[in-house]
């Protein structure tokens, strides 16, 4: 079964740290953030390098592939304007080139378990400047 369409607001946030990785989306491609001085990779964005302190941080596309990490399965509408898109999987993807960043993401599909190879595709939904980052079970999927 594929998860129904997505009609969430999404884009950077107010304070344009994340920007470059929904400009990475735009572009098509899945954008971390990198520390220039250690080398660290490093989600969610941030100013400074947690591991060494840096402020040298840009951006670095990677392979939209990955591990799922965690899952959990939505049943119950949180929002009433959501309730159309209700039972739907959230899955934590580890991306093992990106020293195991994880990201959140919507899993395309109902069947899921920890260890799963995913790999992600990208979505606009209607009337939406953003691209949405989502994930299919496989390699190459």
């Amino acid at each position: 079964m594929s998860a129904p369409a997505v009609e969430i607001p999404c884009g950077p946030a107010a304070d344009g740290l994340d920007t470059p990785y929904w400009e990475g989306l735009r572009a098509g491609e899945l954008r971390v953030q990198r520390c220039a001085d250690c080398r660290a990779w490093l989600w969610g964005p941030r100013h400074i390098c947690p591991h060494c302190h840096g402020f040298d941080l840009g951006f670095e596309p990677v392979e939209m592939t990955g591990t799922v990490y965690s899952w959990c399965r939505t049943h119950h509408p949180y929002m009433a304007e959501y309730a159309h898109l209700v039972p739907y999987v959230s899955v934590v993807v580890e991306l093992p080139q990106a020293d195991g960043v994880r990201l959140l993401g919507l899993l395309d599909g109902d069947s899921v378990a920890i260890g799963d190879r995913v790999t992600g595709f990208l979505e606009r939904p209607e009337n939406a400047a953003w691209p949405l980052l989502r994930w299919r079970i496989g390699e190459g999927a």
